[in-house]
């Protein structure tokens, strides 16, 4: 079921009089910041405008373009390839870029604090509001302050620090702030999500899907405590912080009165006629015609998020063996043959059927694979209205946090705290029962169990965008994302170049540093 948040219509007002005192009154055919918040529905249409930016192209991306961000996020890694001039993804993967690419570096930068600078006024704002009871105004900063902490998380996890703004936007005051640290960053992160927490409810009405909740913030800080422990951000390996994203994790599962749970069926998952299903914690909702995207015409034409043969291959056997295991009984003649099923759920490739059709190698020209997530195309025809989806007429909702990551950031932040105790392996087979694959294999060392959940999580996640940051965490991007990609027959189809001393972080825009000479850059660039 879809949702529209509540939006406010203007109304243009034209006086026609020869009285000139009418030409002393407030206009009334368009809003000041002096009335604007004088009515609920004004306030309601401010957190809609809270919300929206999750729907710009340097966040989740729609807004009735052909842009696909959440879908290009996943080419960044090694599991996919943006070949054309996408938001200049392909330069960030390639390591290529600099502080003047622009692209997605600028705009997820200039859109997170878009969306920080609309919370931030409707905090300052909403308690001036007449017509709204305390709770009311409690529900409705309990969304603005998680979605500060969304846009915030983003910004410190691709840049470090950056400057914390917590008040109402001020061009005199702000323009040249210096970046804070990272650290006073997440701490801020963490304050919202805690108390966001504190002020949501577990569940909304139907009408009122898609509204962030009290899992939400738990789940988003789980996210949070979780890059915190990884390598990158703690090298010295403290098990306190892996102990306390496990905690945090586990809150989650814990949480009575929300229904959260696995989905039955993987593929279906992301299908629009499942939406908001059991499995969904947080999403990105969009509604045609005013509020969509091009994720089908992405997936099935212009094929810019193209999976490459890494990926294919890292799918296990049927059995729960790699396909590089002389027992697993791979078939290099036939290779997507008795494969993981979440395989042919998340991409198609040659011979698998598409559209009615068998996939051949020109179907999918770039790399010779296409993603199936997030697209109501598959192996069936496709209803006659879905048949020819352009641009923008798309409105599947983009799933940001799911249930199955709890579970995968339980898994591993327990494994990294104490080792794989029974928990871990409870968390993980949940995961692998859905698919009918076969449970880990029973006493696991550490350092073998890490080596499985990063697997799992490759390809649980695969093409949802959160590969590129496992990797980064891990600290293991210089390793897997320096070198070359390929297509499905093992052509090279670009070498790629990871710089360890400085592609961690991404650089602070250069449109962003002309604005504030304040603002340091990171190293490297």
């Amino acid at each position: 079921m879809k949702t529209t948040y509540i939006t406010l219509a203007f109304a243009g007002i034209v006086a026609v009089s020869c009285n000139k005192a009418l030409l002393d009154t407030t206009p009334h055919d368009k809003y000041t910041e002096a009335t604007f918040w004088t009515t609920p529905e004004a306030a309601n249409a401010g957190l809609t405008g809270c919300y929206s930016v999750l729907r710009n192209d340097g966040v989740f991306g729609g807004k009735g373009s052909n842009n696909a961000t959440a879908l290009w996020d996943e080419t960044l890694s090694p599991n996919a390839w943006n070949n054309g001039e996408s938001l200049q993804y392909k330069y960030v993967a390639n390591g290529t870029h600099m502080a003047s690419t622009g692209g997605i570096i600028s705009a997820r930068y200039s859109d997170c604090y878009g969306g920080v600078g609309r919370c931030n006024t409707l905090l300052a704002k909403i308690d001036q509001v007449p017509g709204l009871d305390d709770s009311q105004k409690k529900l409705m900063k309990g969304q603005a302050l998680f979605l500060r902490a969304l846009y915030y998380f983003m910004l410190q996890n691709y840049y470090g620090g950056v400057p914390l703004i917590l008040d109402l936007p001020n061009k005199d005051t702000q323009s040249q702030l210096p970046r804070n640290t990272r650290e006073e960053v997440v701490a801020q992160v963490l304050k919202d999500l805690e108390d966001a927490a504190a002020m949501l409810p577990l569940t909304y009405g139907a009408s009122d899907k898609g509204r962030a909740t009290k899992g939400a913030a738990m789940s988003l800080k789980a996210r949070v405590l979780l890059f915190e422990a990884s390598p990158l951000l703690n090298p010295a390996n403290d098990a306190t912080k892996w102990a306390n994203a496990a905690a945090a994790a586990k809150a989650v599962m814990d949480l009575g009165g929300t229904g959260y749970g696995l989905f039955n069926n993987y593929r279906n998952l992301f299908m629009k006629q499942n939406e908001n299903n059991q499995e969904v914690i947080f999403d990105v909702q969009y509604l045609f015609p005013n509020q969509a995207h091009s994720f089908d015409l992405i997936c099935s034409q212009y094929n810019s998020n193209a999976p490459v043969l890494g990926l294919a291959q890292a799918y296990y056997m049927k059995n729960g063996l790699p396909i590089a295991d002389p027992a697993s009984g791979y078939d290099p003649q036939n290779p997507y043959l008795n494969r993981d099923p979440r395989l042919q759920g998340t991409i198609t490739y040659p011979t698998d059927i598409y559209q009615g059709k068998v996939v051949d190698t020109k179907r999918f020209a770039i790399t010779g694979y296409g993603v199936k997530k997030f697209s109501v195309y598959d192996s069936i025809v496709p209803a006659k209205a879905d048949q020819d989806l352009k641009g923008g007429q798309s409105d599947i909702n983009f799933i940001v946090l799911r249930y199955a990551d709890i579970l995968m950031m339980y898994a591993e932040a327990q494994n990294e705290a104490v080792g794989p105790d029974a928990t871990v392996y409870e968390a993980l087979n949940k995961i692998r029962d859905r698919v009918k694959m076969p449970h880990f294999k029973p006493g696991l060392s550490k350092e073998e169990m890490r080596k499985e959940i990063r697997h799992e999580r490759r390809v649980e996640f695969a093409c949802e965008g959160l590969y590129y940051n496992d990797l980064r965490r891990w600290k293991t991007a210089e390793v897997e994302m320096n070198g070359p990609i390929y297509n499905y027959a093992g052509k090279e189809v670009e070498k790629r170049i990871f710089n360890p001393k400085r592609d961690y972080w991404w650089p602070i825009p250069q449109t962003e540093k002309d604005l504030n000479p304040n603002l340091e850059q990171n190293p490297g660039y």
